[in-house]
Formats: C-alpha cells, structure tokens, sequence
C-alpha cells in the first residue's frame, strides 16, 4: 500500500524526508513547491539509484496527483520509501 500525505497535512508538519517534483523541467523552473528538488518522472523511473538511496523517505509530488501516485507504486515495488503527495502542485497553489 502507498502512504499518502494531503498537502494541508505536508505543510503543517515538519517533514524530515526530501521532497521530489516529477513534473518536466519546464513546469519545475516556472514554480515548485520550496525545497523540491526536480527529477523528472522518467529520468526517476529508469535509474532510480542514482537519483535516491532506500535509506531515506521522499515525498512525491507532480501537477496534481495522478503521476505521482504511479511514480510511488514503481519506487515502492522496488523497495523505496515513498509518501505520496495528494494533490500535487495545484493542491501547493491552493493551501498556502
């Protein structure tokens, strides 16, 4: 099973995971959530080591939640600790 987060729930606590924005580097350069790091799905996806270790928690996010959600069901297979962040992008817009 996935660990989900609903933004409300991300912003109020003090996460000590890295957070990852999935989106294209287009959508991540115009705005992103404050401390995200960028690695785009598909880059994530095909080398999932060298971008993250399975000794660390990392909270997912993309536009609005629906990539997202994949990308943790593939890293979590392969034993990563994921949280999925609900809403994505479009939830950061509308909670702060």
């Amino acid at each position: 099973m996935i660990s989900n987060i609903s933004m409300s729930d991300f912003i109020k606590q003090n996460h000590e995971g890295q957070i990852i924005d999935i989106r294209s580097i287009q959508s991540y350069n115009n705005n992103h959530i404050p401390g995200a790091r960028n690695i785009p799905k598909d880059l994530l996806l095909a080398n999932p080591q060298k971008y993250i270790n399975k000794f660390q928690i990392y909270y997912i996010y993309c536009q609005c939640g629906a990539r997202s959600i994949n990308v943790c069901k593939k890293l979590k297979s392969l034993g990563y600790k994921v949280v999925n962040i609900n809403g994505g992008y479009e939830s950061w817009i509308l909670e702060r």
